[in-house]
C-alpha cells in the first residue's frame, strides 16, 4: 500500500538532525500489525493509514541516508493466536519494527522484534522486562483512575455497573475503575462479563435496567459497547454509558444511532490540535482520511523509530532499542519519553463523550 502521492514530505515531517548518520542499505521493512478485518477493523484501519502517512514522509525526507523503508500491512483479527502467527512471520522475514498491535492480548505475545504500540494499554505488556517493547498510547491503571474518578465527581450518588467483554483489555481496565471506585468507598451495584461477538444484550440491558442501574462502566471494544447503547436505549433504561479508548471511531456512532449521543469514554490527549501535526494532518485530512484516534500514535510509533534508528547509526534492534529509551523524542504527538520499561510518560488520558455525530471533551 503506497500513500506517496498524497504524502509528500513537510519540512517539519522529519527533520535531519546532527546526530550518527545512517549508510545506506537495501530496502528496509517494518510493518503495521492490528486488527484490519474483524469487528475492532476500524481501528487496525487508524493505525494502518498513520504508519502509512509516516513512511511515506521518512521515505522522501530521506534522513535514514537514502534507504528505502517498505511497510507490511499485517491482520491479526485482534485475536492472540492470529497475533502469535503474525509475529512469528514477521521474525522470520526479519522486519525492524512493528507498529502494533492494538488488542492487548494480541501485542501481549509480540515476538522479540522491536515492538511499539499505538493502542495496546494494558499494564502487562511493559511490565515482563522486555527490552524491544513500547508504547505511544497510556496504560489502563492511568485510563481506569482517570474514569473512575470522572465517576466519582459527577456520579457521586448513582447506582452503577461495571461490565467486561472477558478480553484481556476489557477486564483489566473493567478491574482497574472497579477497583478505584471501591477505593473510594463505591461498589458497583452490578459486577458482570458479557459475550463479545453477539447481537442481542437486552438480558444485560434488562437486568441493569431491573436493579435501577443509571451508569454502566463498560470494558470492551465498539461494536458490542453500541449494541449494548442503542439497546439500553430502546428499553428506555436510562443508562449513560462510559467505556474506555475503543470508542475513538465513527463506527460507533453507525452502531449506537442517536442513542450514542451523551456516551463518556476515555481517550489520550487529541493530537490532532498539536502544531507539530499540523502537516500530517492537512495531508491525511486532504486524502479523505482521518487524522483522528490512533492514526497519529502509530504515525509517531514510526517517527520514534526512525530517529533512533539515526541516533544508532544501525537499524540493528537491539541498539536502535536503547536509543529510544535514551532521550526524549519529538513526534506529531508532542515529545515522548519512553521509560525503562518502555511505556511513554507523556499521553495520560482525558474524558470526551460522544454529541451528534462528534466527538467532544466532557466537562
Amino acid at each position: 500500500m503506497s500513500f506517496s502521492r498524497v504524502f509528500a514530505l513537510s519540512a517539519c515531517a522529519f527533520v535531519a538532525s546532527a546526530s550518527t548518520s545512517v549508510a545506506p542499505a537495501a530496502d528496509i521493512t517494518i510493518a503495521v500489525a492490528g486488527p484490519m478485518t474483524g469487528t475492532t477493523a476500524a481501528l487496525g484501519a487508524q493505525m494502518r493509514d498513520g504508519a502509512a502517512a509516516a513512511v511515506d514522509a521518512l521515505n522522501t525526507s530521506g534522513v535514514l541516508g537514502g534507504t528505502n523503508i517498505v511497510l507490511r500491512v499485517a491482520d491479526d483479527a485482534c485475536d492472540p493466536k492470529q497475533a502469535v502467527a503474525v509475529a512469528n512471520r514477521l521474525t522470520m522475514d526479519q522486519v525492524k519494527l512493528v507498529v502494533g498491535h492494538f488488542c492487548s492480548a494480541s501485542s501481549i505475545p509480540e515476538a522479540a522484534v522491536i515492538q511499539i504500540s499505538p493502542g495496546s494499554t494494558n499494564p502487562r505488556l511493559t511490565e515482563r522486562g522486555l527490552k524491544n517493547v513500547f508504547r505511544t498510547c497510556g496504560r489502563d491503571d492511568q485510563q481506569g483512575v482517570v474514569a473512575a474518578d470522572y465517576i466519582l465527581r459527577h456520579y457521586p450518588e448513582t447506582k452503577i455497573a461495571v461490565l467486561d467483554d472477558k478480553s484481556t483489555a476489557g477486564k483489566g481496565i473493567a478491574d482497574v475503575v472497579a477497583s478505584r471506585l471501591e477505593q473510594a468507598g463505591v461498589k458497583a451495584a452490578m459486577r458482570e462479563s458479557y459475550v463479545a461477538g453477539e447481537k442481542d444484550y437486552t438480558a444485560v440491558v434488562s437486568r441493569m435496567k431491573h436493579e435501577g442501574i443509571k451508569l454502566a462502566y463498560i470494558g470492551g471494544y465498539y461494536t458490542e459497547i453500541g449494541l449494548i447503547v442503542r439497546q439500553a436505549a430502546e428499553a428506555g433504561a436510562g443508562i449513560t454509558v462510559m467505556a474506555n479508548d475503543a470508542l475513538m471511531t465513527g463506527e460507533f456512532w453507525s452502531i449506537a444511532g442517536d442513542a450514542a449521543n451523551g456516551t463518556l469514554f476515555t481517550f489520550m490527549p487529541d493530537a490532532t490540535k498539536n502544531a507539530q501535526a499540523a502537516d500530517a494532518v492537512a495531508r491525511l485530512e486532504g486524502s479523505n482520511r482521518s487524522a483522528k484516534g490512533y492514526t497519529l500514535y502509530a504515525y509517531a510509533a514510526v517517527q520514534a523509530w526512525a530517529e533512533a534508528v539515526k541516533r544508532a547509526g544501525t537499524f540493528e534492534g537491539p541498539q536502535v532499542a536503547a536509543k529510544l529509551r535514551d532521550q526524549p523524542i519529538e513526534t506529531v504527538i508532542g515529545r515522548v519519553h519512553f521509560d525503562r520499561k518502555g511505556d511513554n510518560e507523556a499521553p495520560g488520558f482525558l474524558v470526551y463523550r460522544w454529541y451528534d455525530h462528534v466527538v467532544e471533551p466532557a466537562e
